[in-house]
């Protein structure tokens, strides 16, 4: 009985982890996007009205993954969490690419999605 007892438990938990965490799927999708910024030459990603280089906007939203932890479960949630907006201001972030164009990253990012998501990436 013990043992029946045990295994339930044990499948239960495995289970309810798997429900947590991300998965590979979805971290490729995350860390193209973010792999994305590092790559745009004369970029500047703008974080509360500072200019970042492209490196330490890479570096910045790797952080904040890391620390929204198991909240993260999809590419989208990563751009609703993490890449939209800074969490202590609540001002959003945006892209100023080298031909002086501005976007928000949200922008970014969901239209770089839907390209990985067509199968364009």
């Amino acid at each position: 009985m013990k043992t029946i007892l045990f295994a339930t438990i044990a499948v239960l938990f495995l289970f309810s982890a798997a429900a947590y965490a991300i998965t590979q799927t979805e971290n490729d999708k995350i860390q193209y996007l973010i792999t994305s910024v590092e790559n745009l030459d004369g970029a500047k990603f703008i974080r509360n009205g500072t200019d970042h280089s492209a490196k330490d906007a890479a570096s910045h939203l790797r952080m904040k993954l890391q620390k929204a932890g198991k909240r993260v479960k999809t590419a989208d949630d990563f751009i609703k969490l993490c890449a939209s907006q800074s969490y202590l201001s609540g001002e959003p972030y945006s892209i100023r690419f080298a031909d002086g164009k501005t976007v928000k990253t949200a922008d970014y990012f969901r239209g770089l999605l839907r390209k990985y998501n067509a199968g364009g990436k």
